[in-house]
Formats: C-alpha cells, structure tokens, sequence
C-alpha cells in the first residue's frame, strides 16, 4: 500500500464509524467493568513514516516500569492538565519518550478510544512522520524502540486470539509475533482495531470521495 493510499483510507476510516458497531470483547478491556473511579484520559500516538512502504514506530517499555512493564507500546501516556487535547498529549509523550519533535509530525487524525483495564480511556492519534529521523529513547520511559512494516501491524490474519485467566476472569487478547517482537495486550487491540477499520474502507470510493472533494 502506498504512503497516498494509506493516507486516503485512513482518511475515510476515521470517519467511519463502522467498527464502532460491532460488539466485540477483544476490541477493547470494557468488559471488565468501569474502573472504581473511572477512568483516566490518555493518548498514544501511531507514528507510520512516510516511505514508498509506510512502516510504524513502536517502544519496549523498561521492565521497571509500574504498568504494562516489558510490553511493546506506543509512545504516550497520560492527558496532563495542561495538555490542550489528546493530541497534544501524544505529541508531548513522543517528543518526550523518542525525541519526535511535534513540528517533524503531520497530524492524519484521531481513532476511538481503547478502554484498558489498567484504567485508561486511551484516545489514538494517527501521524505521518519523515522517514530516518534520528530518534533517541528515553531510558525512563523506553528500553528500546523498532520499526515494522505497517501492512504487517495491521495484517489481523497475522495475531493470534489467546486468552488467559486474569483476576479470575478469562480475557481475551490479540498476540501478533514480529521477529523477536511480542505485540499483544492493549497495542495488539488497538492495532486489531484499526485493522478493522482500514478493511472497512473501499479504497476506490476513497479516492473518488477525496477527488470529489477537492
């Protein structure tokens, strides 16, 4: 898929609310029920670079770390007060855990919420990034930081379905195997639902759509 391509369907799947419609314990952790006091707005941001095959950036958090420790993530974390939005929250995090400076980032648009069961309502933040910026990791925040191929992460025939008993409930989870990269948990099912919606969108009629427009 092309970098023009990909813009257009993202484009339109943004716009869809197809996905939405669909009930499904492995699009999300809302199943586990509303945290005691709700939960806590944060954002992450889904870097692809901009190459003749877009590729998606993603982070090893540290095994320090008090939540999700050891996983592959995106960059972001917690919407601060003095954020403007959730997408100034993802850039403030990417800047801050991989030095992307927010001028370096074209902004595509926002995804639904993943709910997590940690408690987040996790807003998505869809960006274009120039290819081979010098990226530099955080320690505190990230162990290691790779480049997949984005058809890859967003190939759903590609994870695995997996459950397992946690708190004494059985959850449900995607699991995508990258070379020696885990992917699962909360990435995976944001990924997985992205997925779903990119597949929702006719490529053709984006394309008419975005010609028609302008």
């Amino acid at each position: 898929m092309s970098i023009d391509t990909l813009r257009l369907r993202l484009e339109a799947a943004l716009k869809s609310s197809a996905n939405k419609q669909v009930p499904d314990e492995f699009r999300d952790e809302r199943y586990f029920g509303t945290p005691e006091r709700g939960y806590v707005d944060a954002a992450v941001l889904i870097p692809i670079t901009r190459r003749e095959e877009p590729g998606l950036i993603l982070t090893q958090r540290p095994d320090t770390m008090r939540s999700h420790a050891g996983q592959v993530a995106f960059p972001g974390g917690k919407v601060d007060p003095e954020d403007e939005d959730a997408i100034a929250a993802a850039l403030r995090e990417a800047d801050e855990e991989l030095a992307i400076p927010a001028d370096a980032v074209e902004v595509i648009g926002t995804g639904e919420c993943y709910y997590s069961a940690s408690g987040f309502s996790i807003t998505t933040v869809l960006a274009f990034l120039p290819p081979d910026l010098p990226l530099k990791a955080n320690p505190d925040e990230v162990a290691d930081w790779f480049e997949m191929p984005f058809e890859e992460a967003i190939h759903l025939d590609l994870y695995d379905r997996k459950t397992v008993n946690w708190q004494g409930h059985e959850r449900g989870y995607y699991e995508l195997m990258w070379q020696d990269r885990r992917i699962w948990g909360v990435t995976a099912g944001i990924l997985a639902n992205l997925s779903r919606q990119i597949a929702d969108v006719d490529p053709i009629s984006a394309i008419e759509t975005k010609l028609g427009n302008g």
